[in-house]
């Protein structure tokens, strides 16, 4: 397995601390408001390699955080009048929902940074007893100067200024980079005790700590293997992770770094500022999830992301041929997957998540599926491949799962479709009762509806005409 390593700004063999053991750690979200289509990306991005690493054997523990303590969250409970509790359980269970229709399996372990309070203050001390960390009027702060090699994950070269305008924080800060790793208490916040005040964790430090919590390796030169998310996190939420776990355990934080593009919107960065901020929600209330996931699947996780609905239908169509495939085996059974078409759709996700590569692989077993039933439509052990082909296929990139003929009913109401049904019922009696014209004129009403009807030996089955 090949990956590309953010801070080595290189494709890298994977070797894992411990052979055959895969640790991963995801930045998750800050669950204020609803998911957008970046935090789509990013879990669709992992939940890729998450499959691809357990199909080559390994061991993985996964796991992705929820933040559920921050500024926003606190700003939204003053706004609401709901508790941090009400607001921050609310937005987990509607991302895990909108996320298990993406096709994004749950993390093995799902922290939560009000779960790792203990965690965080032990750290905290630990940093202040080395003078690595120092107190302030409004909370104790990380010194950025004690570490001889903070901005090596980034490789940033920052404009002191510029961040500081930026960053409107404390000016008694020693340095402009440094960064809270605890706020003091203000009225009608959420407070923890803590020997060096009361107070809230601030952002960067929690994912530190729940690694520490739940997968660290102690004993080795990095407490996990990957430490993945978007972009946006490189600098400073990532810089400022593996900054203070250097400082404080002296070791690395992670072997290697991922990260996955940005995702823009009809050419434009997406940002709530440029009333672009496209919901996660609102996609979903439009398009199908495993539609969605292959269009955001469909782009090198690395790349840059421009979501356009053009493009989308242009993939669909893509998706369009697999399931066409799949309902020339219907009701076939699965045997055993073909081996040189395992292997090669392995080889290209082993290549950095070669997801171009992947695709042509899956065009071309569908070509020659199709050219094979084409001979003979009836072979039982062409079928039987085919069917496990496409079972591997959900396996590995969670797409396919569907009856092939709701998945072409996709975008009809239950009231249509209930409409649908009738008519249909009534032409198969017009049939039985030899009322051909009837039955024909049933069909061509059905037609004017975008409705094709096709007949086999089991009965009548339907599906909704492209118009594109």
């Amino acid at each position: 397995m090949f990956i590309y390593d953010s801070v080595l700004k290189k494709k890298v063999l994977f070797e894992p601390i411990i052979e055959g053991e895969a640790k991963v750690y995801v930045c998750g979200p800050t669950v204020y408001d609803d998911a957008h289509l970046g935090h789509a990306r990013s879990s669709i991005a992992f939940d890729l390699l998450r499959r691809v690493l357990i199909e080559l054997g390994f061991r993985v523990t996964f796991v992705k955080n929820f933040t559920d303590i921050d500024d926003k969250i606190i700003k939204k409970m003053t706004q609401s009048g709901k508790t941090l509790e009400e607001i921050t359980n609310f937005y987990i269970k509607r991302y895990k929902d909108e996320m298990h229709k993406l096709g994004i399996k749950d993390a093995d372990i799902e922290p939560k940074a009000t779960e790792t309070i203990d965690e965080i203050i032990k750290f905290i001390q630990n940093l202040l007893d080395k003078n690595i960390a120092y107190t302030l009027d409004d909370g104790i702060y990380f010194d950025t100067k004690k570490d001889d090699r903070y901005l090596s994950i980034s490789h940033m070269q920052i404009d002191t200024q510029n961040l500081q305008a930026r960053a409107n924080t404390n000016e008694k800060k020693r340095d402009t980079k440094d960064f809270a790793l605890w706020k003091f208490s203000k009225k009608g916040e959420p407070t923890y005790k803590a020997d060096f005040g009361d107070g809230r964790p601030g952002w960067h430090i929690e994912c530190s700590c729940m690694i520490k919590k739940h997968i660290a390796n102690l004993d080795a030169p990095f407490q996990i293997d990957i430490h993945g998310g978007g972009m946006d996190l490189l600098f400073p939420h990532h810089e400022n992770e593996a900054s203070q776990t250097r400082c404080q355990s002296g070791q690395e934080l992670a072997k290697y770094w991922m990260h996955n593009g940005f995702v823009t919107i009809n050419g434009e960065k997406m940002s709530k500022s440029l009333g672009n901020s496209f919901f996660l929600g609102d996609a979903l209330d439009i398009y199908d999830g495993e539609v969605l996931r292959f269009y955001l699947l469909s782009t090198h996780y690395r790349a840059n992301f421009n979501f356009s609905e053009e493009d989308l239908l242009i993939s669909k169509k893509r998706l369009d041929k697999l399931y066409r495939l799949k309902k020339r085996v219907y009701n076939s059974k699965a045997s055993t997957a073909n081996k040189e078409f395992k292997k090669e759709l392995l080889e290209s996700l082993s290549d950095d998540l070669n997801i171009s590569k992947a695709l042509s692989v899956i065009e071309e077993m569908i070509s020659s599926s199709n050219e094979k039933l084409d001979i003979n439509p009836k072979d039982r052990s062409t079928k039987a491949q085919i069917v496990a082909n496409i079972e591997f296929l959900n396996d590995i990139l969670a797409i396919c799962h569907k009856d092939p003929y709701e998945y072409f009913q996709i975008g009809i109401s239950q009231e249509e479709k209930s409409k649908i049904r009738n008519l249909i019922g009534l032409r198969d009696e017009a049939k039985k009762a030899k009322e051909y014209k009837k039955a024909d004129e049933i069909r061509e009403k059905l037609t004017s509806m975008k409705i094709q009807l096709m007949d086999t030996p089991t009965g009548t089955n339907w599906e909704k005409i492209d118009e594109q």
